[in-house]
Order: structure tokens, then C-alpha cells, then sequence
């Protein structure tokens, strides 16, 4: 998403008389101090970044209570949504039935008393199969983080992970929590299919295919869970907040 200027944002709704919206939400972004930060995405939707470039798990509840509470408190007929990023939050509205002054005040109002620890939480237990055909990479991984393939599936089935946020394609959980010995780089070349209920990995977080697709994340194995159904309330198995555990089924050489 490419996140515009107040100016560039001004030529696509015009310049109101008195200048009120461009120095409005400057003011907001100033008193908020260095963090968090506001900027405006197009005409209607506000970025909402309060990170620091580390991912924060204590924040990203924090967000999650926003979101929730931005949903609940903001006007509904102004075709609110809440788009929960990692640190990182998108609010998009009507701006001819919420102004942006108003929207950007009420991020920063709900943002003074969100809380983290008023977010549920619920576990999903995914059965994997490790290595195989499936899990391709699995072997390399371990040969690379110094760890036999059965120490590794300990050590990835063993961490709690808890999914930060939803995106890239419906029911694709981006999930933290993958031990940092076992962060890797994604693949400079892409994998143009990875299928469905892949188990899988890339930089310091943890995932699942919901439907077979392009990936350049490394392959660790497979679960027969399924991730998205456009048939069942809600669609999404996995959503943001919800923790993961990854249990062992088996392991194929």
C-alpha cells in the first residue's frame, strides 16, 4: 500500500476553505508525538503507526483492542474498516460521512485507552505432518540452524505462536512467536505454487497456505486444517489474536 502525503491527499478531495483538513491532521500527528504516527492513504482511510520497526507483541494487542473499539465506538453508516497490519493499524471510511479531522481525533482518543489486556484470546491446535514432499525444506532448515530435523520440530512445534494479523490472500495468518533460531530469509525466488495447508516459514514468523498459491516462504510440512472456507461463520479459521500450537503428527523423512 502506498501511503500518501497530506498535500497528495488534498488535490484528490480539494483544498477546503479555511485549510482545515491538511493542518488539522498535521496537529494530530504532532501532538501524538514521534509515535504514534498518522498519515493519510488515499481520501478516505488514515495509517495508524505507532511501531518502532521491531515488532512489539505488547503493541500489537494494544492495536488489536483499537481495532476492535474503532468498529465498535466509530459512526456506523460512515462504512467504517478496521485493517489490522502488523504494528501497524488502517482505518477506511466515507469521508463525505466521517470528516478526517474526526477520524484522526478518534484514532488518537480510543488510542489513549486501548488495552491489551482486555483482548480474548482463543487456542487452535493444527496437527502437522512434518518434512515429506510437503515440507521440502525441512532438512536444509535444520542443516542450517545447527539442528538435527527432529530437534527442529520440536523447537517449531513447541513455541506458542499467536497471529498478528490476516492478509496477502483471505485466511493467510501472518503468525509470530517462531523461535529466533529458526528465523530465516524468504526465498529470493518465489515458489510460484506452494499448496494448500503447507506449513511454512519466512523471516521470523510462522504460517499456513489456506489455498495453493505463489510463496516464497520455505516449506516445513502440511496440515489437513483447513484455513479458509467462504462456506462457514466467520470464513477465517485463524484471526488476529488468536494463538496457534502446532502439533506434531508425524515426521517423513
Amino acid at each position: 500500500m502506498e501511503v500518501q502525503t497530506f498535500e497528495q491527499m488534498q488535490d484528490q478531495v480539494g483544498e477546503p476553505a479555511n485549510g482545515a483538513l491538511s493542518e488539522h491532521l498535521k496537529r494530530a500527528v504532532l501532538s501524538a508525538g514521534s509515535s504514534p504516527r498518522l498519515s493519510a492513504a488515499g481520501a478516505g482511510a488514515l495509517l495508524f503507526d505507532p511501531g518502532t520497526g521491531v515488532f512489539d507483541a505488547e503493541l500489537q494487542g494494544r492495536l488489536l483492542a483499537l481495532a476492535r473499539r474503532a468498529e465498535s465506538d466509530l459512526p456506523s453508516g460512515a462504512s467504517i474498516e478496521v485493517v489490522l497490519g502488523v504494528n501497524n493499524l488502517l482505518l477506511s471510511f466515507n469521508p463525505l460521512q466521517l470528516h478526517p479531522d474526526k477520524a484522526a481525533t478518534a484514532l488518537l482518543r480510543l488510542w489513549e485507552s486501548a488495552d491489551a489486556v482486555a483482548v480474548a484470546k482463543r487456542t487452535i491446535e493444527l496437527p502437522v505432518v512434518y518434512g515429506g514432499e510437503a515440507g521440502e525444506d525441512l532438512v536444509a532448515l535444520a542443516a542450517g540452524a545447527g539442528l538435527s530435523v527432529d530437534e527442529y520440530v520440536r523447537r517449531h512445534s513447541n513455541a506458542s505462536y499467536a497471529v498478528a494479523c490476516v492478509g496477502s490472500m483471505p485466511g493467510f495468518a501472518y503468525m509470530t512467536g517462531l523461535p529466533a533460531e529458526l528465523a530465516v530469509p524468504r526465498r529470493k525466488v518465489p515458489r510460484m505454487k506452494v499448496a494448500e495447508g503447507t506449513v511454512i516459514v519466512g523471516g521470523a514468523q510462522a504460517g499456513v497456505m489456506p489455498c495453493t498459491a505463489p510463496s516464497g516462504w520455505h516449506l516445513i510440512g502440511r496440515t489437513e486444517t483447513r484455513m479458509f472456507d467462504a462456506r462457514n461463520t466467520p470464513p477465517c479459521l485463524l484471526e488476529p489474536g488468536t494463538e496457534v500450537r502446532f502439533i506434531v503428527k508425524g515426521i517423513e523423512a
